[in-house]
């Protein structure tokens, strides 16, 4: 009977000193071959990692309380029903962020004595599944926090984007414009001038989410007001004034690429400037396709960037076609391939004036490549802008 109550209060010594985090007092009552079965997958059952276990339970929680409900001792082994509380309020444990709430939970434990030491360990409790409970409460939280992020980022995009496409006399303008399941920062734009003359720009601004779609909206808002502004300014003065503004705006490491034209209604002059965007593809009506390449670095890297520019006239019948990466950086199932530019260039090559639109051919060639399942890595940005072949 002795035997029982020292082994009974051994345990009860042994709980207190975990509940403290007393790792010198948990050693003096651990057996050198001490093994608990009780340790998370991936911890050692010895005492080195049952040590390192306590100690990191100390330094989450405070205020730690136990209460041992009921014991029983059978031979060499001490069963325990203990009532516990803690105050998570230091640091993150089991993958849960410190809530300063108080923590409960029942276990039961057994414990094996030799020699006066406790030899091993077995336990069981609630205050996983409590915790795990508030870890999920968290990822749902964050969940909540980080879509309601990205409606306003949707919004906001959204709102850069035109209300609709404009009509100009002897000309045809397709658009599409498909987000991915993330904020991605694509954004067009048409801006009347003066003289007869209309603005035309297509870009896409780095990452994800609310930064992104604040970078679109400055851009697109600082090419609209500098562009219409300074109606004399060509394609690249204009880019190299949004340049100086964003530089001082842009959050770091954040840039934007960016293609801007100005074209002439009357004569199909278009002259454009690029920054650092994919070069839209230019469709003669031999059936040719040429890049519309200018050299430029992104806006927002640095400052006192100058823009080359390039100048072409579109006969009847000639278009001209601006996108984005989403298109040629979409890759197929197996992720081997891109659908990339060399496949670009041919669809613009073999697409026919009386056939359906060269924006309509491109989702269709792009939603073969991918295959059914297909998850939309980048936003999607396609824009068509043909002369007709006849005038009015």
């Amino acid at each position: 009977m002795a035997d029982a109550e020292e082994n009974k209060a051994l345990v009860h010594r042994f709980m207190e000193a975990r509940a403290k985090a007393d790792l010198d007092a948990i050693e003096e009552m651990m057996a050198p071959d001490f093994i608990s079965h009780g340790l998370l997958p991936g911890q050692q059952p010895g005492r080195e990692d049952y040590k390192r276990q306590v100690s990191k339970s100390g330094s989450a929680l405070s205020d730690v309380r136990f209460v041992i409900e009921e014991q029983v001792a059978a031979g060499d082994k001490v069963i325990s029903r203990i009532s516990g509380r803690a105050t998570h309020d230091r640091k993150e444990i089991m993958g849960v962020a410190p809530t300063g709430r108080e923590v409960t939970s029942m276990a039961i434990f057994i414990h094996r004595i030799s020699g006066g030491k406790i030899a091993e360990e077995w336990g069981a409790g609630t205050a996983g599944s409590e915790l795990m409970g508030q870890r999920l409460e968290q990822e749902r939280i964050e969940r909540e926090r980080i879509e309601q992020e990205l409606q306003v980022a949707r919004s906001i995009q959204q709102a850069s984007l035109p209300k609709e496409v404009p009509t100009l006399e002897g000309w045809q303008i397709s658009t599409y414009y498909q987000p991915a399941r993330e904020v991605g920062g694509d954004f067009y734009d048409f801006f009347d001038l003066e003289e007869g003359r209309v603005g035309v720009a297509v870009g896409d601004a780095t990452g994800k989410g609310m930064p992104a779609a604040l970078a679109v909206s400055a851009t697109s808002s600082m090419l609209r007001a500098v562009a219409q502004a300074f109606g004399s300014f060509s394609p690249g003065e204009v880019l190299s004034r949004v340049n100086e503004t964003l530089v001082a705006r842009i959050l770091p490491n954040m840039f934007v690429t960016c293609f801007y034209a100005i074209l002439d209604l009357e004569s199909g002059r278009l002259v454009c400037a690029n920054a650092g965007h994919d070069p839209p593809y230019l469709r003669r009506r031999s059936g040719e396709a040429e890049e519309l390449r200018a050299r430029g670095m992104p806006l927002g890297l640095m400052p006192g960037m100058s823009y080359e520019e390039k100048e072409i006239e579109l006969e009847s019948g000639e278009s001209v076609l601006f996108y984005s990466d989403g298109l040629v950086e979409a890759h197929d199932p197996q992720r081997r391939g891109m659908f990339g530019f060399p496949r670009l260039r041919t669809l613009v090559t073999e697409h026919g004036a009386e056939e359906k639109s060269l924006g309509e051919t491109l989702l269709e060639e792009l939603y073969s490549f991918v295959g059914e399942g297909w998850e939309q890595e980048d936003d999607i940005t396609l824009l068509t802008l043909r002369r007709a072949s006849s005038l009015s």
